[in-house]
């Protein structure tokens, strides 16, 4: 069975990595939840996608100038009172639960990677005895190497997108991923088109797909047996998997 991973919090049915769609979708029979973190100005891990406020929030500028406990002034956009959660929020949210904890360590308004963002993250799940609930994942093969070197015992995951592709070439920077993770989740439309590559080389097992929202796209990449796919409507995948399972 391919397994479903609400992304950003299933950000199609509330606010993007918000409390309240961390805890919706706690209620859902999917196994996993996906969002990311970044470093604050006081070094506190906040979850939010974007290195910058601008676009989810009422406030503007970089997420790593938010001063200690800023963050629970700033407001999501839609989010009906919500504000930024922190990496602890989320994680008491699901520590009593099956789900796994797909986790994605971001870069800063630079594009930079934030300097110890990684053991923070390792020294807080291990800490909370999740450690083998969670996915570390990341586009920064940089940031996937410092994890495998702290931490080698806590799964890692690539998201592997055309910009990455297009720079060392699909087969060489598919290798290259694999040889730091233990699952490769890779832009839907760029797993379409290289298909062949992909099942030839990386185990099903070990692949997943994104952002995978239609009923057609869905069904498409379950019925090809992944390991996961990650969705911004878990309750249309739910359906589709229910219906191929019938």
């Amino acid at each position: 069975m391919t397994l479903i991973a609400g992304h950003r919090g299933a950000r199609n049915l509330w606010a993007e990595n918000s409390r309240t769609g961390f805890l919706n979708l706690r209620q859902m029979p999917v196994e996993a939840v996906e969002f990311d973190i970044h470093l604050d100005g006081a070094g506190e891990i906040v979850v939010i996608h974007d290195a910058t406020l601008d676009r989810t929030t009422d406030h503007a500028g970089p997420v790593s100038a938010l001063p200690a406990g800023a963050h629970r002034q700033v407001l999501l956009k839609d989010g009906h009172g919500d504000t930024i959660p922190t990496l602890a929020d989320v994680l008491d949210i699901y520590k009593e639960t099956p789900f796994e904890l797909h986790i994605e360590l971001k870069t800063d308004a630079n594009a930079l990677p934030y300097a110890g963002l990684e053991a923070k993250t390792i020294a807080l799940v291990t800490a909370l005895g999740i450690a083998d609930r969670c996915v570390l994942t990341s586009f920064d093969l940089g940031v996937l190497q410092t994890l495998k070197t702290l931490a080698p015992h806590i799964r890692r995951l690539s998201s592997y997108d055309r910009k990455g592709a297009d720079r060392d070439g699909v087969l060489v920077g598919l290798q290259k991923r694999l040889d730091l993770v233990d699952i490769l989740a890779v832009e839907k439309s760029l797993l379409g088109a290289h298909w062949d590559i992909f099942a030839q080389h990386v185990p099903l097992e070990r692949l997943g797909a994104w952002v995978t929202n239609t009923p057609a796209d869905l069904e498409k990449w379950m019925s090809c047996g992944l390991r996961q796919i990650t969705t911004d409507n878990p309750d249309v995948a739910l359906a589709v998997r229910k219906a191929l399972t019938v």
